[in-house]
């Protein structure tokens, strides 16, 4: 299977993401890919207001997203935000393409580092997984790549990829923490990682947009074995990678972790 990463740079205007993301996703598309992966806050970049963008699902950003995936027959993952409960928000993935109706609401939020997502959005309850062509990906938004009992719940429920989309925030160690967590991801849960993070917004001069987490790129591919099999440094890119899904079982059969574990 070929997928692609787009490490884009979002911005307030929902209309100008969107074209962001047909320009990725028709590059994607040419070099051969059958799935593109965008980050969280595709729909638009954190620091600006989502209450007044958020939309259901079904709704007409999110069936723009669904209109181009089926024009250029590739499916789509990308990062919105949907009605929440009492004037909040959720953090969404959504999954377009042919065949495909799945969203997934961000379960961890990150109150961390002197930010406090909780205050204008709601969590997600439960993990979501997709199939696409015979293989099951499992998604994560984020923050949600510090708890490997997410991604081993997805590979428990027959994920051989999990698709992890951020905004990561920039900071004394981030960028070791991210390079690090997504390649301990692989190896806790034996699974391919696509990881797509916000591209740096100081690499196209534009700086950092105040306090909200905007992105320090580092883009990934990984192996189940915990291999770069693709990166991206912080300025935006597309990484096109073939995977060959099938050999997670072999990769099982030696490291056996998730049938090994043991529950305390």
């Amino acid at each position: 299977m070929r997928l692609a990463v787009a490490q884009i740079i979002t911005g307030k205007s929902t209309a100008a993401n969107l074209d962001l993301i047909r320009d990725y996703a028709t590059q994607a598309k040419a070099a051969g890919a059958e799935l593109v992966v965008f980050p969280e806050a595709a729909m638009r970049a954190f620091g600006h207001s989502l209450t007044d963008i958020a939309e259901p699902v079904d709704g007409p950003w999110a069936q723009s997203v669904r209109n181009l995936a089926q024009e250029l027959d590739i499916a789509i993952v990308a990062g919105m935000f949907t009605p929440g409960k009492d004037g909040k928000v959720r953090n969404t993935l959504l999954v377009a393409g042919p065949g495909l109706a799945a969203a997934y609401d961000k379960v961890h939020l990150f109150d961390a580092f002197g930010f406090a997502e909780s205050n204008t959005v709601d969590a997600g309850e439960t993990p979501v997984t997709f199939e696409l062509n015979g293989t099951t990906f499992g998604l994560a938004t984020c923050y949600d790549v510090r708890f490997p009992a997410l991604f081993t719940a997805n590979a428990k429920a027959g994920a051989q990829v999990n698709i992890v989309c951020a905004s990561w925030g920039a900071g004394e160690g981030k960028a070791e923490q991210w390079d690090l967590l997504v390649r301990a991801r692989a190896l806790d849960s034996t699974t391919f990682v696509v990881a797509c993070g916000q591209g740096d917004p100081e690499t196209t001069g534009a700086g950092p947009a105040g306090s909200a987490p905007t992105g320090i790129g580092h883009s990934a591919v990984i192996s189940p074995l915990g291999s770069a099999l693709a990166t991206l440094g912080g300025e935006p890119g597309l990484a096109v990678v073939d995977i060959d899904p099938a050999t997670v079982a072999g990769v099982r059969e030696k490291l056996p972790v998730l049938a090994n574990a043991r529950t305390f």
